[in-house]
């Protein structure tokens, strides 16, 4: 217990030292574009906080609306008609009534062999009044929703990052909201627009006929202009090419009129549709679709069959760089909307980490003092354990590149209190066993034998607690459990290894027959 071998003092000496170098970039430049620095979060730092709501009933309104065009397209392609055809929002329902009783079992043949059609996901079933109703099931939606604010965070993440924000967090709260700190950002309104924008884009063929003056008739919708909301547009219901199947967008300037525009490739899938969808349809308007408004609604000139296009629209740089930007990161599956916005001025996170810093040099210099006087020359070796155990708190938070907030620094000061309490059981126990009559070596060793179990117990204990805190916790909460449980690590590393090695040094060297206790 007592006897460190060379190889033992080299690594705990080498863990010191390597923690020591980690530190330094938080504190100073160095050579190199390798080194990890901790980031300060929204409250020290100042920045803008963002909690946005996923708009899950229009999720689900999405998802019935394609299943109405689903179940169309599937009647007609057997040849069967029907009657009312429409979407019961309250009941998770699409229903239609046969368009002949000799129909009726042709039609629900035709829904059970509908992908996903079984209890788990769409239900066909019979209503009194002779309707046929195709049901979506509650587990279906649940799940559709907890994948699309999963997505949703996913997207934002991208989009945020392609606007060159540094350390953005991104988290989710509950089951419909996004929170969205942006540290450094003291005007989100560009952000904000970039978050709130949906950004599905989808292209029809444009019903041809139709008078705007009118309802829609089913299967067709009437759209207005982005630049102009006054004009308005009919175009198939039906999706002939959606924009998922983008995978690349850039803004770039139209050869023929220099206006800007947004280039854009199709993947394969999407090339062979856009193919087909133009040969087939030679000489007619093929609008393109962003978030219900039709961007522009060329006339189809010729078969495109590389799957790459060209969006115009009266765009300056910042709308066709943002639009680019949009389409690459990809739609949002339901629109977002923030529902609080906060702005910390700088101002703010200066006096934060002034303050912070204050009471974490009060609390370091008073613990100090408390060791030194009450215990010693072992209570400056626990000094110095303490001082490299927040070294290596330090270090850890860096090479994680972890976001420090000012619960972080609460935790900090926290992890130093139950770091001293370990230092405290061990000379404690050193006392006791000298007044028992033991040897000096004696006293040592029974002294870290007996306190070993006590440090180790308490802290498992605590580490279990912060990791649970860390795991169902959110924003702040989790910064506070980070902190904490990599102090309780480094805590037992520097009171069991490093406070040790120092005594035992120590007693190498003097080889003293009472112990400064």
């Amino acid at each position: 217990m007592m006897y460190y071998s060379r190889l033992k003092t080299a690594a705990v000496i080498a863990v010191c030292f390597v923690g020591l170098l980690l530190c330094v970039p938080n504190f100073a430049s160095l050579p190199g574009g390798f080194w990890r620095q901790i980031h300060l979060g929204l409250d020290l730092r100042g920045g803008s906080y963002l909690l946005m709501r996923v708009d899950l009933q229009t999720l689900a309104r999405e998802r019935l609306d394609s299943l109405t065009d689903t179940v169309r397209q599937a009647l007609l392609h057997d040849g069967l008609g029907y009657r009312n055809l429409r979407t019961d929002v309250a009941a998770n329902a699409v229903t239609f009534t046969p368009r002949s009783p000799d129909e009726h079992d042709r039609d629900i043949s035709v829904l059970r062999a509908l992908p996903g059609a079984g209890p788990n996901e769409l239900t066909v079933s019979d209503l009194p009044d002779g309707r046929i109703a195709l049901t979506l099931s509650a587990a279906s939606l649940r799940n559709r929703a907890r994948d699309a604010v999963s997505q949703s965070i996913e997207i934002v993440r991208r989009r945020i990052d392609a606007t060159g924000a540094v350390d953005p967090s991104i988290t989710r709260q509950g089951d419909d909201r996004i929170v969205v700190e942006l540290p450094g950002v003291s005007d989100p309104d560009h952000v904000k627009r970039l978050l709130g924008t949906t950004a599905k884009m989808t292209f029809h063929l444009v019903a041809q006929g139709v008078s705007t003056d009118h309802p829609a008739p089913p299967g067709v919708d009437i759209l207005p202009m982005q630049n102009d909301p006054k004009a308005l547009i009919a175009v198939q219901h039906h999706v002939d090419v959606d924009g998922a199947d983008l995978t690349n967008a850039r803004a770039g300037q139209d050869s023929q009129t220099g206006q800007w525009a947004v280039d854009f490739t199709l993947d394969s899938l999407g090339t062979r549709q856009f193919a087909e969808i133009t040969r087939a349809n030679l000489g007619k308007p093929f609008a393109i679709v962003l978030d219900n408004k039709v961007i522009t609604a060329p006339v189809i000139q010729g078969v495109i069959p590389s799957g790459s296009g060209q969006i115009t629209g009266n765009f300056d740089a910042q709308k066709a760089t943002d639009l680019a930007l949009l389409l690459r990161a990809g739609a949002l599956p339901a629109p977002l909307t923030v529902i609080e916005q906060r702005a910390i001025g700088p101002s703010l996170g200066a006096d934060s980490i002034r303050a912070g810093a204050i009471s974490l040099g009060i609390g370091f210099l008073l613990v100090v003092a408390f060791m030194g006087l009450f215990y010693g020359l072992f209570g400056w070796y626990a000094n110095l354990a303490l001082l490299a155990n927040l070294v290596l708190m330090v270090a850890v938070l860096s090479l994680f590149q972890a976001t420090l907030t000012l619960p972080g620094m609460a935790g900090m000061l926290l992890t130093l209190g139950m770091a001293v309490d370990a230092n405290i059981l061990i000379n404690e126990r050193i006392r006791e066993e000298v007044k028992r009559g033991r040897t000096a070596l004696g006293a040592m060793q029974a002294g870290f034998e007996r306190a070993t179990s006590t440090i180790v117990d308490s802290n498992a204990t605590a580490l279990l607690a912060h990791v649970m805190l860390f795991v169902f916790g959110t924003g702040p909460v989790r910064g506070f459990a980070l902190t904490i449980t990599i102090g309780i690590v480094t805590t037992l590393f520097t009171t069991l290894l490093l406070s040790r090695l120092l005594m035992v040094r120590w007693y190498a060297l003097r080889r003293p027959t009472l112990l400064p206790v």
